[in-house]
Protein backbone atom coordinates (compact mmCIF):
# COMPACT_ATOMS: atom_id res chain seq x y z
CA UNK A 1 0.00 0.00 0.00
CA UNK A 2 1.72 3.31 -1.07
CA UNK A 3 1.17 5.86 1.71
CA UNK A 4 0.42 9.48 1.07
CA UNK A 5 -0.26 12.28 3.22
CA UNK A 6 -3.24 14.30 2.78
CA UNK A 7 -2.29 17.75 0.88
CA UNK A 8 -0.40 20.54 2.30
CA UNK A 9 -1.79 23.64 0.80
CA UNK A 10 -4.49 25.45 2.41
CA UNK A 11 -8.04 25.90 1.44
CA UNK A 12 -8.46 28.07 -1.44
CA UNK A 13 -4.63 27.70 -2.25
CA UNK A 14 -3.98 25.83 -5.67
CA UNK A 15 -3.58 22.39 -5.46
CA UNK A 16 -0.53 20.22 -4.09
CA UNK A 17 -0.06 18.07 -6.43
CA UNK A 18 4.35 17.50 -6.82
CA UNK A 19 5.91 20.17 -9.50
CA UNK A 20 8.57 17.54 -10.05
CA UNK A 21 10.19 19.00 -13.17
CA UNK A 22 13.93 19.32 -13.69
CA UNK A 23 16.71 17.32 -11.89
CA UNK A 24 15.88 14.02 -9.61
CA UNK A 25 18.40 13.32 -6.79
CA UNK A 26 18.23 9.26 -6.30
CA UNK A 27 19.48 8.04 -3.15
CA UNK A 28 20.08 5.18 -0.81
CA UNK A 29 19.73 5.67 3.04
CA UNK A 30 23.50 5.74 4.56
CA UNK A 31 22.88 2.09 5.66
CA UNK A 32 22.24 0.80 2.39
CA UNK A 33 24.56 -0.74 0.44
CA UNK A 34 22.10 -2.15 -2.77
CA UNK A 35 22.60 -0.11 -6.04
CA UNK A 36 20.58 -2.41 -8.22
CA UNK A 37 17.50 -0.56 -7.09
CA UNK A 38 18.90 2.68 -7.89
CA UNK A 39 19.79 1.93 -11.30
CA UNK A 40 16.02 1.02 -12.02
CA UNK A 41 15.27 4.33 -10.35
CA UNK A 42 17.44 6.25 -12.23
CA UNK A 43 16.06 4.51 -15.98
CA UNK A 44 12.82 4.65 -14.70
CA UNK A 45 13.37 8.68 -14.32
CA UNK A 46 15.00 9.02 -17.34
CA UNK A 47 12.43 7.88 -19.31
CA UNK A 48 10.50 9.87 -18.38
CA UNK A 49 12.85 13.32 -18.91
CA UNK A 50 14.10 13.51 -15.45
CA UNK A 51 17.89 14.92 -15.09
CA UNK A 52 18.76 11.96 -12.59
CA UNK A 53 21.81 12.44 -10.30
CA UNK A 54 22.50 8.93 -8.80
CA UNK A 55 24.08 9.05 -5.31
CA UNK A 56 24.81 5.53 -5.44
CA UNK A 57 25.04 3.48 -2.14
CA UNK A 58 25.39 4.14 1.66
CA UNK A 59 24.75 8.32 0.96
CA UNK A 60 25.58 9.65 4.26
CA UNK A 61 22.60 12.55 5.42
CA UNK A 62 25.14 15.05 5.15
CA UNK A 63 26.31 14.21 1.65
CA UNK A 64 22.56 13.80 0.47
CA UNK A 65 21.77 17.67 2.25
CA UNK A 66 25.03 19.49 0.72
CA UNK A 67 24.00 17.70 -3.13
CA UNK A 68 20.33 18.69 -2.56
CA UNK A 69 21.55 22.38 -1.74
CA UNK A 70 23.93 21.85 -4.52
CA UNK A 71 21.60 20.87 -6.82
CA UNK A 72 18.16 22.29 -6.10
CA UNK A 73 16.35 18.96 -7.00
CA UNK A 74 12.89 18.85 -8.13
CA UNK A 75 12.84 15.82 -5.87
CA UNK A 76 14.56 13.23 -4.11
CA UNK A 77 13.85 9.67 -4.33
CA UNK A 78 15.19 7.47 -1.49
CA UNK A 79 15.21 4.22 -2.05
CA UNK A 80 16.09 1.10 0.56
CA UNK A 81 15.76 -2.31 0.02
CA UNK A 82 17.85 -3.50 3.22
CA UNK A 83 15.08 -3.17 5.44
CA UNK A 84 16.64 -0.27 7.70
CA UNK A 85 15.09 2.59 5.72
CA UNK A 86 12.48 3.25 8.22
CA UNK A 87 14.91 4.07 11.09
CA UNK A 88 17.35 6.06 8.75
CA UNK A 89 14.44 7.52 6.55
CA UNK A 90 13.53 8.72 10.15
CA UNK A 91 16.54 11.02 10.87
CA UNK A 92 17.15 11.53 7.10
CA UNK A 93 13.77 13.04 6.46
CA UNK A 94 14.23 15.42 9.53
CA UNK A 95 18.02 16.40 8.60
CA UNK A 96 16.52 17.50 4.63
CA UNK A 97 13.24 19.10 6.51
CA UNK A 98 15.24 21.07 9.08
CA UNK A 99 16.79 22.95 6.15
CA UNK A 100 14.72 25.80 5.33
CA UNK A 101 16.05 25.61 1.32
CA UNK A 102 14.90 22.29 1.43
CA UNK A 103 11.75 22.11 3.94
CA UNK A 104 8.83 22.49 0.62
CA UNK A 105 11.52 19.91 -2.20
CA UNK A 106 9.07 16.78 -2.26
CA UNK A 107 10.67 13.86 -1.06
CA UNK A 108 9.80 10.22 -1.58
CA UNK A 109 10.99 6.72 0.13
CA UNK A 110 10.28 3.31 -0.65
CA UNK A 111 11.28 -0.36 -1.04
CA UNK A 112 12.03 -2.49 2.14
CA UNK A 113 11.67 -0.16 4.66
CA UNK A 114 11.67 -2.18 7.57
CA UNK A 115 11.79 -6.30 8.27
CA UNK A 116 8.27 -6.94 9.52
CA UNK A 117 5.68 -8.80 8.02
CA UNK A 118 2.90 -7.49 9.59
CA UNK A 119 1.06 -4.93 7.54
CA UNK A 120 0.05 -2.88 10.53
CA UNK A 121 3.38 -2.27 11.70
CA UNK A 122 4.66 -0.88 7.87
CA UNK A 123 1.43 0.97 8.03
CA UNK A 124 2.88 2.69 11.38
CA UNK A 125 6.70 2.90 9.76
CA UNK A 126 4.80 4.46 6.88
CA UNK A 127 2.59 7.12 8.99
CA UNK A 128 6.10 7.71 10.95
CA UNK A 129 8.49 8.40 7.45
CA UNK A 130 5.24 11.09 6.75
CA UNK A 131 5.23 12.64 9.71
CA UNK A 132 9.13 13.02 9.73
CA UNK A 133 9.03 14.80 6.47
CA UNK A 134 8.17 12.63 3.58
CA UNK A 135 5.69 13.42 1.05
CA UNK A 136 4.94 9.49 -0.19
CA UNK A 137 6.15 6.31 1.43
CA UNK A 138 6.14 3.23 -0.94
CA UNK A 139 5.96 -0.37 0.00
CA UNK A 140 8.23 -2.78 -1.56
CA UNK A 141 7.19 -3.91 -5.07
CA UNK A 142 5.23 -1.03 -5.83
CA UNK A 143 6.91 0.16 -9.03
CA UNK A 144 4.04 0.84 -10.31
CA UNK A 145 2.33 3.20 -7.54
CA UNK A 146 5.87 5.34 -7.95
CA UNK A 147 4.88 5.58 -11.72
CA UNK A 148 1.58 7.23 -11.23
CA UNK A 149 2.86 9.69 -8.50
CA UNK A 150 5.54 10.38 -11.27
CA UNK A 151 2.70 11.02 -13.87
CA UNK A 152 0.47 13.08 -11.40
CA UNK A 153 3.01 15.33 -11.63
CA UNK A 154 2.86 18.73 -13.56
CA UNK A 155 4.59 20.45 -15.48
CA UNK A 156 6.19 18.13 -17.72
CA UNK A 157 9.82 17.26 -17.01
CA UNK A 158 12.42 20.00 -18.49
CA UNK A 159 15.97 19.36 -18.62
CA UNK A 160 17.08 22.32 -17.84
CA UNK A 161 17.25 21.48 -13.66
CA UNK A 162 15.49 24.48 -12.58
CA UNK A 163 12.80 24.42 -10.29
CA UNK A 164 10.00 26.14 -11.40
CA UNK A 165 8.74 27.19 -7.84
CA UNK A 166 5.15 26.73 -8.79
CA UNK A 167 2.46 28.10 -6.20
CA UNK A 168 1.27 25.39 -3.94
CA UNK A 169 4.14 22.50 -4.53
CA UNK A 170 4.30 20.74 -1.18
Amino acid sequence: MTHLPRPRSAPGEPSSAPDISGTVIVTTVASDSHTWNLVFLQLLLEERGYRVINLGPCVPDSLLLSECLRHDPALVVVSSVNGHGHVDGLRLARTLRGHPDLATVPVVIGGKLGVSASAAERGRQAAALLEAGFDAVFDDGQEDDLRRYLDSARPAPALTGARSGAPGAP
